[in-house]
């Protein structure tokens, strides 16, 4: 049997009537950039998120990036953040020449670490002159970008109550979490509505994904929205009038009207999700695996009801590289996100972070991989995966 990793084909062919006949009207207005389409696939998302603003940019990427440049980050300033992520978290605080600070990770979770984070800002800064200094480097801590991995939430109350204590405002990096939910303060709570901004993408990977690069951006503070739309276009408003540099970040009509046509699907797709991985979790508990395999937690299952989305369905073990061999000859497919941690990167040796410095972002990195995952994945082929990691385990 064959396994893909993922696969979008019936997804696809279900939705092709009037994804194309939202296409064959775009062609024919001729109007291909924020337009109509754009109008109303953030109006969609302002009341599926719960958000008070949303803008359409042309990436997860820049959505970050438009989020940063709203906050007017730069030289000088620093951002705390996992380096168990994309390297897009990161490397947007770099392009604009600020500082990434890594703090490890939950070994639960994958997520970053509310007590490592306190003791980032309690042990390694300081109050300097109204403003929160890194010690060592003298750089200033603008903004804090937790990452909701894998499609859980963060710990959000405890990040946002760090984040109150020291006044920086969080930047959610919910790019793999559309419509996960968080007991936020006692409301039920989405990915993305929880800190000043949130950050989508909707690379066709994505639960929700569009046929190319897409991105949206959240936020609650009509300033900050008005900002980021501007951003989006050069910094221009009105046309050709720079009040501040920006950037090429619009989000295409074609792109918004198969997202706007997809969104409402979305919720039964992550429930179906869901599903899949309590299948998963049966069959490795039924054959016996669990000593050997770890699964994914689940810290919010009894308190909301999207509580995981399974972006990504991960396990750990230390013998994770023969295993995907083992997998590959199976005909499974499988993922590894991510093999090195960002302070291990090439491009942040510059940051001076030794090996050691995040063990459980490494250990993680050495141990996770990605097992198949989708919401039309076959009970057959889930056993399939789960009998052929037996094989490999016993």
């Amino acid at each position: 049997m064959r396994v893909p990793l993922l696969d979008l084909s019936e997804q696809y062919s279900s939705l092709a009537e009037p994804i194309r006949q939202r296409l064959d009207e775009i062609l024919s207005s001729q109007r291909f950039i924020l337009g109509p389409n754009v109008t109303a696939f953030e109006k969609a998302m302002v009341e599926f998120t719960g958000a008070e603003h949303a803008i359409g940019v042309s990436s997860g990427t820049d959505a970050l990036l438009a989020a940063l440049m709203a906050l007017g980050l730069g030289p000088g300033d620093g951002v705390i953040t996992t380096a168990y992520t994309f390297f897009a978290t990161a490397g947007c605080v770099a392009r604009l020449g600020a500082r990434p600070f890594f703090v490890d990770i939950d070994p639960a979770t994958y997520n970053l670490s509310p007590e490592r984070l306190d003791d980032f800002l309690r042990n390694e800064c300081e109050h300097r002159d109204g403003t929160i200094v890194h010690r060592r480097s003298g750089t200033i801590i603008r903004a804090i970008i937790p990452v909701h991995l894998f499609g859980l939430c963060c710990d959000m109350n405890a990040i946002a109550a760090t984040a109150r204590r020291y006044e920086l405002p969080v930047i959610e990096d919910a790019a793999q979490a559309i419509g996960a939910q968080y007991l936020f303060h006692e409301r039920i709570a989405q990915a993305g509505n929880m800190g000043e901004f949130g950050c989508f993408s909707f690379y066709p990977s994505k639960n929700l994904g569009a046929a190319g690069d897409a991105g949206l951006v959240t936020c609650r503070d009509k300033d900050h929205a008005a900002r980021v739309r501007i951003l989006r276009e050069h910094g221009m408003d009105p046309r050709y009038y720079h009040h501040f540099i920006g950037g090429n970040f619009r989000l295409d009509e074609i792109q918004a009207a198969i997202l706007d046509v997809k969104l409402p699907y979305l919720s039964a797709w992550s429930a179906a999700r869901r599903a899949a991985a309590d299948f998963y979790g049966e069959e490795f508990r039924g054959t016996g695996l669990t000593g050997s395999i770890t699964l994914p937690v689940e810290p919010y299952r009894d308190l909301v009801a999207s509580h995981h989305i399974y972006h990504q369905y991960v396990i750990r073990t230390p013998r994770r590289d023969a295993l995907r061999d083992h997998l590959e000859k199976k005909s499974i497919g499988s993922a590894v996100y991510y093999p090195v941690g960002l302070h291990e990167q090439k491009c942040f040796a510059y940051l001076d972070y030794e090996h050691g410095a995040l063990p459980e972002t490494e250990r993680a990195a050495r141990e996770t991989v990605a097992l198949p995952i989708y919401p039309e994945i076959s009970h057959d082929a889930q056993s399939y995966v789960v009998d052929s990691i037996a094989e490999f385990v016993r």
